[in-house]
Formats: structure tokens, sequence, C-alpha cells
């Protein structure tokens, strides 16, 4: 199954929306098992929470747009902006 990665980027002074839906947001993708390989939030330079990186596994990339499209954090308005990416992993393993 091919990989994505979804780069997601929070919308200036937003931490609060953030924490208000960060547990929602990870019940949400802890449902999708072990088709996420990996996922975790942006940190800015002084280390605040400020985005979110996050590969997983879908069968194409209408279903990656799919899982953001339903994600708590999208539907809170928390992104500025999102970038949805096929993704093939050369170092490392998923």
């Amino acid at each position: 199954m091919p990989h994505f990665v979804l780069l997601c980027v929070d919308k200036p002074d937003s931490l609060d929306l953030r924490m208000a839906t960060r547990e929602a947001h990870l019940a949400f993708a802890r449902g999708y098992g072990p088709r996420i390989k990996v996922g975790g939030p942006i940190l800015s330079e002084s280390g605040d929470m400020a985005g979110s990186l996050l590969i997983m596994e879908a069968e194409d990339i209408s279903e990656a747009r799919k899982f953001n499209a339903e994600d708590p954090y999208t539907k809170a308005g928390l992104w500025e902006r999102v970038e949805i990416r096929p993704f093939r992993a050369t170092v490392g393993q998923l």
C-alpha cells in the first residue's frame, strides 16, 4: 500500500484551539491503527506545537485527503495550510 505524508501548518496564535481539540484528534488518528506510520507535532523555534506531520498508508491520495477532511483539527479550522503528497521511504523503515 502506498504512503502519503501530510504536512499541516497551524494558523497563527492557534495553540489554544490545538489543545482544545487535541484529544479528539489523537483518538481519530489512533482509529487508523497501524496505517499511521508516524505522526506528531511540528514545533516552533520556541518549542510550542505549531503544526503536524503524519506519514500514513492509504489506498490512494483521495483516501489521504479524506483522512485530513475528517480530522478534528481540520474540522476545527486549525490549519493555515495542508500539503498531502505521495511518499517513498529510501532511508530507515516505516
